[in-house]
């Protein structure tokens, strides 16, 4: 959610931050400003009206101590309350559709970036060099349906398109990547977290991800009461709310956590020609990263998650670039985003692997997350930053495929051996 504050100084500023973001909101924009002010004189009216009637209501005893008639101070305090009420009523309209309005706007972008869309994302740099063959390459499907690592038509009658079965080497494989992430991570002083898989509606609120995406999740019913549940899309919507409604030392910045968790989509993709497999599904496993961060620290934060993501994908032997997106491919939620991309040759370009993005302070806002800073003893809101470490549905594919050889084996790359028992070579048996 973006500051009032913000908005009241420089609005102009506001609507053309958002437009670079390819969204129109200057309506809302407007609107908020109307809202507010509408707002503000509807709590100021209330309070006078309550000032008044705790007032006279201190009059009525001494009133009729000295034998006055107290029946018209009875009447003006009727008038009072039911005055009273009536701004009540209005002020929870007014508060209800200013909220509605401020949590629908987006973030706005770091002022450094390009507007637009996804044309004009800028490869920041590259690692190693495009992956080439001496044979006709297979896809990975071919190979991981001849070295028995997936069952995708088993997967299908399971749960219909979109899912998938790791069998075998190839659950193996799959459980080495992450294995690979984690020790990663822990190595570099990350809290590991196994959180719910089901998250309540308040986690996607302040993710940023609902009320604007509320019908891209998977949700459940609960047959004994109205609460709204939904499996996470993402482990950020869990990461996001650890802290909600808290306000935490100074001392315990910066927070640095990551999860392990499938993820489930409800929309897998454009189920194209060049991506078919395991792509784009509604389930797949990802280790996401996280920071909770002071406002000044957020920067280098970001900087310490790309370089975290490079280094996991360098660590596995692959091309990629560091593409720096453009505002409007960042998504709602964020003021800024770098993706990792990698090299699958089937698909004849390059696929993101890790979305290392910052929110600011917006994701804290929605979810009234502060901490206390020790110089001035007053609460500010954090910043929050996630990163993908990584995401495996798309790891796999590009492992299998560049690691190909042309007897139809695939070799292990150097760092999951060790998960493996040592094996360098899957081969069809």
């Amino acid at each position: 959610m973006l500051d009032i504050k913000r908005i009241k100084d420089n609005p102009e500023a506001v609507k053309a931050g958002l437009r670079a973001k390819e969204v129109d909101c200057d309506a809302t924009v407007d609107r908020i400003l109307e809202l507010d002010a509408q707002r503000r004189a509807l709590i100021l009216e209330t309070e006078t009206k309550k000032a008044e009637q705790n007032r006279i209501s201190k009059e009525i005893p001494m009133r009729k101590k000295a034998g006055e008639d107290v029946a018209p101070i009875f009447k003006e305090m009727g008038e009072l309350k039911s005055a009273i009420s009536e701004a009540a009523v209005k002020l929870d309209a007014v508060e209800a559709e200013y909220r509605t309005c401020m949590m629908s706007l987006p973030n706005l972008p770091d002022e450094d970036l390009i507007p637009g869309g996804k044309e004009n994302n800028e490869p920041l740099r590259y690692y190693g060099e495009p992956h080439k063959f001496d044979f006709t390459p297979k896809h990975h499907v071919d190979l991981c349906m001849d070295l028995g690592l997936i069952d995708y038509e088993r997967g299908t009658k399971l749960a219909g398109s979109g899912f998938w079965i790791y069998k075998g080497m190839g659950a193996r494989l799959e459980w080495a990547l992450l294995n690979y992430f984690i020790d990663t991570h822990i190595a570099d002083g990350y809290q590991f977290v196994l959180p719910p898989h089901m998250l309540e509606y308040q986690c996607g609120e302040t993710a940023g991800q609902f009320p604007k995406f509320a019908d891209e999740v998977y949700k459940i019913a609960n047959p004994t009461d109205d609460r709204i549940h939904y499996m996470l899309p993402t482990a950020e919507a869990a990461l996001a709310s650890i802290y909600r409604d808290e306000i935490l030392p100074e001392s315990a910045l910066p927070g640095k956590f990551f999860a392990y968790t499938p993820c489930f989509r409800r929309e897998a993709g454009s189920h194209r020609a060049d991506e078919r497999g395991m792509v784009r599904g509604h389930q797949f496993n990802k280790v996401e990263m996280f920071q909770f961060t002071r406002p000044e620290d957020s920067d280098a934060a970001f900087d310490e998650l790309v370089a975290k993501a490079e280094n996991l994908v360098k660590g596995l032997g692959f091309h990629f670039r560091t593409v720096k997106l453009a505002a409007g491919d960042c998504s709602a939620s964020m003021a800024r985003t770098y993706d990792i991309e990698i090299q699958i040759p089937s698909m004849n370009g390059y696929k993101e692997v890790s979305s290392v993005s910052n929110a600011r302070d917006y994701q804290a806002r929605r979810g009234n997350i502060r901490f206390r800073r020790e110089a001035t003893g007053k609460p500010e809101f954090v910043h929050t930053l996630n990163g993908s470490g990584l995401a495996t549905s798309r790891i796999f594919p590009a492992m299998v495929e560049q690691n190909q050889r042309a007897d139809g084996s695939v070799v292990i790359p150097e760092v999951l051996r060790k998960y493996l028992g040592g094996l360098e070579v899957l081969e069809k048996k």
